[in-house]
């Protein structure tokens, strides 16, 4: 059964989305509801691949596509616990 949800986000950001989803040939709130489902899963079966696009979406910092994620990470924790 589907349900009706309303956000609030920034005006450009949706511009943005808009053009992504149209892009994709798919409906926004299809993307929003994949991402949700990504998020809250059990297992990493997702049914699309969440562009650094849409998880951009998510922080509001944009996400190269050829992030070293865990290195990131690892250099964060070094720095960290110096």
């Amino acid at each position: 059964m589907d349900t009706k949800l309303t956000l609030k986000l920034n005006r450009h950001i949706i511009e943005k989305a808009k053009e992504y989803a149209s892009n994709k040939k798919m409906s926004l709130s299809r993307i929003v509801e994949a991402y949700l489902q990504s998020l809250t899963s059990e297992n990493d079966t997702s049914e699309f691949e969440i562009s650094p696009f849409v998880k951009s979406i998510s922080t509001g910092t944009e996400i190269p596509a050829d992030l070293d994620y865990k290195k990131e990470y690892s250099d964060f924790l070094i720095e960290k616990y110096k």
